[in-house]
């Protein structure tokens, strides 16, 4: 419900209820009007020339309407007036994150327990089952979905339902096992340190999956750290290395099989506000370069500490992945390794973007 409009020399002024009094600047009201002209609802798109609009623009008359649902306005350069729910301005009453993902749960390995992160594959792919997995992913960094069929279609029809495949280097769908003519550390048996893949990508893949096909082997754990963990303990025992961790960007590359692909990122992201929102580090793939003494140092600092607290088992949620386990996890805040293994392990698996990962979590009603 709207009540007591108020027209003021640079913005309206009402009172939603739940939320109290709020300014709408009169141009982003002009901006956002949401008729035909203006805005293309089948599109989702503003269909307003905005730099057309007069800078200084105000209503030539506005009241509510719909006993107090809306609010009706005249401008100036339209003919007929302009209708503004009162729900919508209800949800950009204030400012807005539009980004913003669910809480996560920060964890380690005291405090995760494994079937918070389970999940069946018959309830994933029930109807509205997709919620589900998305929650444990979005909660925690990863699920794991139990009874998996043992194919590349069962890894694209679950991709599928969240975003789409994407294409890298290694192809779209790809199946692996230790193999030592290939040109990544990935692809043998030797211990996997905990890391985030794409640190060489401008755009890190947001999710990763991966489904153990065949598995005839002693040893191969999969190890998830989550980084946010590491990111909160460094920041209150070490606030300078936090710090240092948030500004000195690491260069990743990545040279074999005809390219050289590199990227730069601290191994903390933030946003704007100061709030984490990736963690990118991968030792394996981290570029030669030179850096001034005093950010050197630093960085060597930071990488050591960071790396000594991926690497404690404290901080470690470790589980053999058996045939069937699709292990889903989110490359932009967890660490994923594993153990060395001595015989057969086949992976199948598959990236999606991080844009659409996020799309679902929204489609799903999660954010």
């Amino acid at each position: 419900m709207l009540s007591d409009l108020t027209l003021r020399d640079d913005c309206l002024s009402v009172v939603i209820s739940g939320s109290g009094a709020a300014d709408f600047d009169y141009f982003w009201l002009r901006d956002n009007a949401r008729d035909p002209i203006s805005f293309d609802s089948r599109s989702n798109q503003r269909e307003l020339f905005t730099c057309e609009v007069d800078a200084d623009i105000k209503p030539v008359e506005a009241a509510l309407a719909n006993n107090g649902l809306a609010l009706q306005i005249k401008w100036p350069d339209m003919h007929d007036s302009v209708c503004y729910e009162g729900d919508f301005l209800a949800a950009y009453a204030f400012p807005t994150t539009m980004l913003a993902m669910p809480e996560p749960t920060i964890w380690d390995a005291a405090s995760l327990e494994d079937d918070v992160v389970r999940i069946a594959h018959r309830d994933v792919v029930a109807n509205n089952g997709m919620g589900g997995l998305l929650d444990i992913i979005s909660k925690n960094g990863f699920a794991v979905v139990t009874g998996t069929p043992r194919n590349m279609d069962a890894v694209s029809d679950l991709t599928d339902r969240i975003g789409y495949v994407r294409h890298t280097i290694f192809g779209g769908l790809w199946e692996f096992e230790a193999n030592e003519n290939m040109a990544d550390s990935a692809y043998t048996p030797k211990e996997l340190r905990p890391h985030t893949d794409g640190t060489y990508s401008h755009d890190a893949p947001g999710l990763q999956m991966l489904l153990c096909v065949e598995y005839d082997a002693t040893g191969g754990a999969s190890i998830m750290v989550d980084g946010f963990r590491i990111a909160a303990e460094l920041k209150r025992t070490a606030p300078e290395i936090h710090a240092d961790l948030t500004r000195i960007d690491v260069t990743g590359v990545y040279k074999g099989d005809g390219v050289v692909l590199r990227a730069q990122r601290p191994i903390f992201r933030t946003d704007r506000d100061g709030n984490l929102v990736q963690v990118s580090f991968n030792n394996y793939d981290r570029d030669t370069v030179t850096l001034p003494k005093d950010d050197m140092r630093a960085l060597y600092a930071g990488i050591r500490a960071f790396d000594r607290l991926a690497n404690d088992p404290r901080l470690q949620w470790r589980y053999t992945l058996q045939p069937g386990d699709m292990l889903v996890f989110d490359n932009w805040r967890v660490l994923h390794g594993r153990g060395p293994f001595w015989g057969r392990r086949k992976m199948a698996g598959s990236y999606i973007n991080r844009e659409d990962y996020e799309s679902a979590v929204r489609v799903n009603g999660l954010t």
